[in-house]
């Protein structure tokens, strides 16, 4: 088996059987290719069923030359599951990964936006272009329903069940999740959806994307950030800030006002709790709070 046909294959098995979403893919094919190029580049004739532990320890240790050990441990992960991949094909009998280590990396905390922050960032939007009433629209929804980029920008007017209380989100490996939407969500976006979106020419095969640029095509994860970043810099935030800190406020802050983590969870669409933890980290009074409350100890 040579690397094209290996490479080409788990990709095929991550999207046909993992059903994981197309970034998550790129990520772990481009692991593999930075090792096919490595070998390529070294003169190292090995093929995904030769390759020893050595060999991948010497790859190992040219990365740990260009890249911090977040990134060491996202390639190794993305590699691990490469090799597990050739096993469980029975390709090979072991992976030669066994005994490589991650590097120990400390949990990242994610930056957040206090409310009066994300306030000055919506009231900075200039309302008398037709585009503020989008940007508004997009800015309520991202904080207010905990959306991923690429959940925003993917948001069909079939999606929207304003009668029931919830918008239908379509997240990471095409998995559906519905999130409760607030009466002020709804009002922005049937501002934007009946004032401003009705008026526009709108593409062919765009007719359902919610949210459009001016093209009437839709929006791109890149406008998006550009639009958060021009907004920061009106209101002088020096906090370095992207969409996704808007689903860590929406997070945090439902935390901080009694929220429980599988609902916190749920809303997010986090496969793992684990990955929910994270914020139970940023508010420690929060858990003060709960002992107080709840335990049958005290008084």
């Amino acid at each position: 088996m040579n690397w094209n046909k290996a490479i080409t294959d788990f990709e095929y098995y991550l999207k046909i059987e993992r059903g994981l979403a197309t970034n998550s893919i790129s990520n772990y094919i481009r692991d593999v290719e930075k090792l096919k190029l490595f070998l390529k580049n070294n003169g190292i004739d090995k093929t995904p069923i030769s390759l020893d532990r050595e060999t991948l320890q010497l790859f190992i240790y040219e990365v740990a030359k260009e890249v911090g050990p977040r990134s060491q441990a996202r390639i190794i992960s993305g590699l691990k599951s490469f090799f597990n991949y050739l096993v469980f094909e029975d390709y090979r009998r072991d992976t030669p990964l066994d005994l490589i280590e991650s590097p120990k990396i400390g949990r990242k905390l994610p930056d957040t936006l206090s409310t009066e922050e994300i306030n000055s960032l919506i009231n900075a939007i200039d309302l008398s272009k037709p585009e503020g009433e989008r940007n508004r629209a997009m800015l309520e929804t991202l904080y207010g329903c905990g959306l991923r980029v690429s959940e925003l920008t993917g948001l069909r007017i079939s999606d929207l069940f304003f009668e029931e209380d919830f918008i239908k989100v379509t997240g990471k490996g095409d998995k559906q999740r519905f999130v409760p939407i607030s009466d002020v969500n709804k009002k922005y976006i049937n501002i934007y959806h009946k004032q401003v979106r009705s008026h526009q020419l709108i593409q062919k095969g765009f007719e359902d994307i919610l949210f459009l640029n001016r093209r009437g095509k839709q929006l791109t994860r890149a406008m998006l950030f550009t639009i958060i970043k021009q907004l920061a810099i009106k209101i002088g935030l020096s906090k370095s800030i992207s969409p996704h800190t808007f689903r860590h406020s929406f997070a945090t802050h439902l935390l901080e006002n009694g929220a429980d983590l599988r609902s916190i969870q749920q809303m997010l669409g986090h496969e793992s709790i684990t990955t929910t933890e994270v914020y139970m980290h940023l508010d420690r009074t929060h858990l003060a709070e709960v002992v107080n409350k709840f335990h049958p100890r005290q008084n």
